[in-house]
């Protein structure tokens, strides 16, 4: 549907338009002269957006009232290990969509780094490293299935493995929670670990094949789902994140390739290239009953700036 109002998506003005033709100009120009050039750049497309939202839909006062609240709702969320803001963003995909844009930056050099997605709320950085060939499963539940995780992390463009390169790793027991919303069952910083790459760029330890769960409705975020009719599930996944002083890191999940739930995992995060492919093996010197083989790709910090925000936003114990 066309935008009803002053501006279009593109900015440009409708003087045929019912509503006020100069009112979404007038509150762009109220930022003031040393508005930072990218401040008003993203300001300016927000207003721009937001205005031909409300002249789209037509939006009702009521309607307005019940925005507000929920966004105030967000905010009252707030508690230790729950980032409900983010958790937001997540269901509606934006997480997912900003990945995807600075994917974009290195895809079209014709490189192919490994995808990013969404870091969720569980990252620690009090995560221990641990030894090449360690386990992380300090709690193993009864029906935990021991896996042989490897692979090598390598640069995207020349394909070598790097060296000293840290894979960090942390995933949900098969209750479906994390150490730190269950210390009856788990001790702290079981399923964690950072494991630093050999002279080849080669990692290996010991985890569980991950299980799917439902995230929290209990809040702002639940109650979006049920407006929008949709499941809480997510598939199963091992959170990594893959970090190098002289690499642009990597954060996303991995999937099982057969998990009911990736077509329609709640927070949009699935991607072609983080799925997992878990086969049976025998007479594993430390029991293990699966394999899952999976390499990274990074790509050299000479194509974008850290992500030192994002990881900083992302410790849980800052919320």
């Amino acid at each position: 549907m066309a935008a009803n109002g002053t501006n279009s998506t593109n900015g440009v003005k409708d003087n045929n338009s019912k509503f006020d033709p100069h009112f979404t100009q007038h509150v762009i120009g109220l930022m003031a002269p040393e508005t930072q050039p990218r401040h008003r750049e993203i300001l300016s497309s927000l207003i721009k957006h937001l205005h031909d939202f409300c002249r789209e839909v037509e939006l009702t006062q009521d309607e307005w009232i019940i925005g507000v609240n929920y966004v105030n709702s967000i905010g009252q969320a707030y508690k230790k290990n729950r980032n409900e803001a983010w958790r937001v963003c997540d269901v509606l995909g934006v997480e997912s969509l900003v990945d995807e844009i600075n994917h974009k930056i290195a895809t079209e050099k014709g490189i192919e780094p490994t995808s990013s997605t969404i870091l969720g709320p569980f990252w620690s950085p009090d995560t221990p490293f641990r030894d090449l060939g360690a386990s992380c499963v300090l709690n193993m539940p009864a029906d935990g299935q021991l896996t042989l995780f490897h692979g090598v992390i390598k640069d995207a463009e020349t394909g070598k493995g790097i060296q000293g390169a840290v894979f960090d790793m942390w995933q949900a027991s098969t209750n479906g929670k994390y150490d730190v919303f269950d210390p009856e069952h788990q001790l702290s910083n079981n399923l964690r670990g950072k494991f630093r790459t050999d002279e080849n760029g080669k990692f290996w330890f010991y985890c569980l094949k991950p299980t799917e769960y439902a995230i929290d409705t209990s809040g702002p975020s639940g109650d979006l789902l049920k407006l929008m009719g949709r499941h809480p599930n997510r598939p199963a996944h091992i959170h990594m994140m893959v970090t190098h002083p002289d690499y642009i890191g990597v954060t996303a999940q991995l999937y099982p390739n057969d998990d009911p739930w990736l077509e329609t995992d709640t927070v949009c995060a699935v991607k072609d290239d983080l799925l997992l492919d878990f086969k049976p093996i025998q007479n594993d010197p430390s029991g293990a009953t699966l394999d899952v083989e999976y390499d990274v790709r990074l790509l050299s910090k000479k194509y974008k700036p850290d992500s030192s925000m994002l990881m900083g936003n992302a410790n849980q114990n800052n919320f």
